[in-house]
């Protein structure tokens, strides 16, 4: 199998496992990236991000490789919306999987990046 393959593969099991964590062991620690103005309480947000990462992951590895690309690109908008979950959880001082000061969470905002990349690389024709 091609490095690129197993890129994608790795990505969605990356999105799987982060769903069930939203929905299940890591639920409470998710609730603290959900920016204040986001009009639906947290656990209904993180419950509803959980099920859309499970369906990209799931989506991402079974997808024909005529459509992966198109795949790459809607899970690199993902997690860019997600950006804003993570300057709200540094603007707010919130602690969560352990970013517990101000520089880890700042270190985190510079995370989003190479999730897009890796989104856009592994699933590129």
């Amino acid at each position: 199998m091609e490095a690129k393959n197993i890129g994608r593969i790795a990505l969605g099991a990356f999105l799987i496992t982060a769903g069930i964590g939203h929905l299940t062991f890591a639920r409470k620690e998710f609730q603290a990236q959900v920016p204040d103005w986001v009009p639906l309480p947290k656990d209904d947000t993180v419950v509803y991000s959980g099920i859309a990462e499970i369906l990209l992951g799931t989506a991402t590895i079974a997808a024909p490789e005529k459509h992966r690309a198109t795949m790459g690109k809607i899970v690199a908008t993902f997690f860019a919306a997600v950006l804003p979950g993570n300057i709200s959880q540094y603007k707010n001082r919130k602690d969560s999987f352990g970013l517990n000061n101000d520089k880890a969470r700042f270190a985190r905002l510079f995370m989003q990046a190479p999730l897009i990349a890796w989104a856009l690389k592994s699933t590129e024709k």
